[in-house]
């Protein structure tokens, strides 16, 4: 018997617990796995099924058994997966090319890295050796992760990836350029011609939303988002974490609305804002935006990541305005209100620019919440062909 396995075949009868009723229910845990058993695992069953049938000629009554007997070992196989040794490496190198990553950015963020020492070491000797440092420790990591089943922290090099894809021109000014397959390149010749304050400046720790902030950042994550043992898992999967998002996102929308800012009549028939009504919904937002981060900036879920970065961007973007309101961001990214500069600010102006910036918050906040717990299950970031779901990071979906 001759079967193209590549052919749409009739496979109901592998599913024979699935239809309705009780035996609907007790099947329904294999409907999860149909698109990893048609990409993958679909095909070796088939194989198997098949091959079993012509080697032994077995009847219409056998070949339930040995349908079972396959999708059994499948099941056990998806349970307690089989890590070789390549793989293993692969999760101890990325485990430990992250802690030297660590070590390397954490250089290029100290300021002593870009002053000249008693010793007669020049600072541009140090910042040339602290970048190909650097360089050395990205492009192991970003080797390592592709061979690497550690998801969690895989999903934290695709965006660190795509951090790096974004800042591809200002890493070229300073000599160090991408590579196709995502790794790094140094020019040192470059390098060392080049201005030691744009280096300082792009790896800033001062600026939150600098590229070397954003890395380190990433990074940390990656390091810390795993208490298994990191050379012999083959998948880690994370739970749903509750954030301030949901929050957040109500408070967004509420400052963005306009039934806040009726005005009412005082005693003397004065209109006025409530203004303690208008600070407690501020106060409340502040809150949140922080327990968010503290929260959900741990998660692996790409979804989560891209939208918590776009905060951030808007956030900065808009620290000047937020600071005239008594709403200061710290060099961690932090809010924190100070409630008589609030309540002594024109209400009209917090209406108009919490109107925008209140409601673009919200929709990203609705979306973090969404990655967050609906969607909780995609915490790898991968999509199902393999390829990784950043936001931005699709040029390195061939790569990883």
């Amino acid at each position: 018997m001759s079967i193209n396995i590549h052919e749409k075949q009739d496979v109901s009868y592998l599913f024979p617990s699935i239809g309705s009723g009780a035996a609907g229910v007790a099947g329904s845990s294999w409907l999860s796995d149909y698109a990893a058993l048609k990409n993958g695992s679909y095909g070796k069953l088939m194989k198997a099924y098949y091959a079993g049938d012509k080697d032994s000629g077995t009847t219409t009554g056998s070949k339930s058994s040995s349908e079972k007997n396959i999708l059994k070992k499948l099941e056990e196989e998806k349970r307690n997966p089989k890590v070789s040794k390549e793989v293993q490496k692969a999760n101890s190198n990325l485990t430990s090319g992250l802690s030297s990553l660590k070590g390397s950015l954490s250089t290029l963020q100290n300021s002593a890295t870009y002053t000249d020492t008693e010793n007669g070491k020049s600072a541009a000797d140090k910042v040339v050796s602290a970048v190909k440092s650097f360089v050395s420790d990205y492009n192991n990591v970003v080797s390592a992760s592709k061979d690497s089943t550690l998801t969690s922290k895989t999903a934290y090099v695709a965006n660190m990836m795509s951090n790096t894809s974004a800042n591809s021109g200002k890493l070229a000014e300073i000599g160090v350029r991408l590579n196709a397959n995502g790794t790094l390149e140094v020019d040192e010749a470059k390098l060392k011609a080049t201005d030691l304050s744009k280096v300082q400046e792009l790896f800033s720790s001062e600026n939150i939303m600098s590229y070397g902030s954003r890395l380190a950042s990433r990074v940390q994550f990656a390091g810390a988002s795993s208490s298994k043992n990191t050379t012999t898992d083959s998948v880690e999967t994370s739970k749903p974490a509750v954030t301030g998002a949901a929050g957040l996102k109500a408070d967004g929308r509420t400052l963005a609305s306009d039934e806040l800012y009726q005005k009412v009549k005082d005693k003397d028939g004065n209109e006025k804002y409530e203004v303690d009504k208008i600070f407690a919904a501020a106060k409340s937002f502040v809150s949140n935006y922080n327990r968010m981060f503290d929260t959900a900036e741990s998660s692996t879920n790409s979804g989560v990541l891209a939208n918590l970065s776009t905060i951030r961007e808007k956030t900065a973007k808009n620290a000047d305005v937020l600071k005239q309101f008594g709403i200061n961001v710290d060099a961690k990214g932090n809010m924190k209100i100070d409630e008589d500069t609030f309540k002594k600010a024109d209400m009209s102006k917090v209406q108009e620019f919490f109107k925008d910036y209140g409601s673009s918050i919200a929709t990203n906040a609705s979306l973090v919440d969404y990655y967050m717990n609906t969607q909780a299950g995609a915490g790898s970031g991968y999509t199902a062909a393999g390829a990784y779901n950043v936001q931005g990071g699709s040029g390195f979906n061939g790569i990883m």
